[in-house]
């Protein structure tokens, strides 16, 4: 029997990139999985990527930055499946400057989505696991959100803003059955570095012991011990997916 059979899967960001991934993984490994985006098209094209798997998928609009939208995807899931065994809360966006020039709307959109999105969601979603006295969340920081780089306080200051979200929920709901760990990804490969140039890959994988940028699977697989019961003693956790280039 896969690990994750009778599981119902809660991926947010999930249309494309790391957030695909991590719900075709969830779903080989057993679970149902709701596909939950702010990009309708590809929600219905991951969702039958599920469906081919064999397992059921349900696609929701979500945007993660309000409220009701969370309150009413996780409705949503209870409706089809009748539980949310697992969050992943992966989605967010980008909005690079330096600090000098950023403005304001660039700093309170990325809070809107990495930040606040994390804590709409879970909100919304916790009190039906704590009702089970069962759950998984599991949150999609960043190495940035660790070491920091330039152009990318308002990015940073979200993802270590999920690290400590993270620590203070593992503790909350620990009594509850209910265990929350982190991610961080370092660099992975993805649309956004295919467009960088030979010198910069260069620059980055000098700062990476393995030598290599990430794949998109490793996050997911980690994301699918953090899960799984063989992580069933592992809380308050930051499990770092960036080859050793922060250790």
């Amino acid at each position: 029997m896969p690990e994750l059979d009778g599981r119902v899967s809660l991926v947010t960001g999930a249309a494309q990139g790391i957030g695909r991934i991590i719900a075709l993984e969830l779903a080989a490994a057993g679970a149902d999985v709701v596909v939950a985006d702010i990009m309708e098209e590809g929600i219905e094209t991951v969702a039958e990527e599920i469906g081919k798997l064999g397992k059921r998928a349900l696609a929701v609009r979500l945007d993660v930055s309000d409220e009701e939208s969370a309150h009413a995807a996780v409705e949503a899931a209870m409706s089809e499946f009748g539980q949310v065994d697992h969050l992943v809360n992966n989605a967010g966006i980008t909005r690079d400057n330096l600090l000098i020039r950023m403005k304001p709307e660039e700093w309170s959109s990325v809070l809107a989505v990495n930040l606040s999105g994390v804590y709409n969601c879970t909100r919304s979603v916790v009190r039906y696991m704590m009702k089970r006295r069962y759950g998984r969340i599991v949150n999609i920081t960043s190495v940035i959100g660790q070491m920091g780089n330039p152009g990318q306080t308002n990015y940073g200051a979200t993802k270590a803003g999920v690290i400590g979200f993270t620590k203070s929920a593992a503790r909350e709901l620990g009594s509850r059955g209910i265990t929350v760990n982190a991610v961080a990804p370092g660099f992975i490969e993805s649309p956004m570095t295919d467009n960088l140039s030979e010198e910069i890959r260069e620059r980055l994988l000098a700062n990476v012991p393995l030598a290599r940028l990430g794949l998109p699977e490793d996050v997911a697989k980690a994301v699918k011990f953090l899960v799984s019961d063989a992580a069933s003693y592992i809380t308050g956790a930051v499990i770092n997916v960036n080859g050793g280039m922060y250790m």
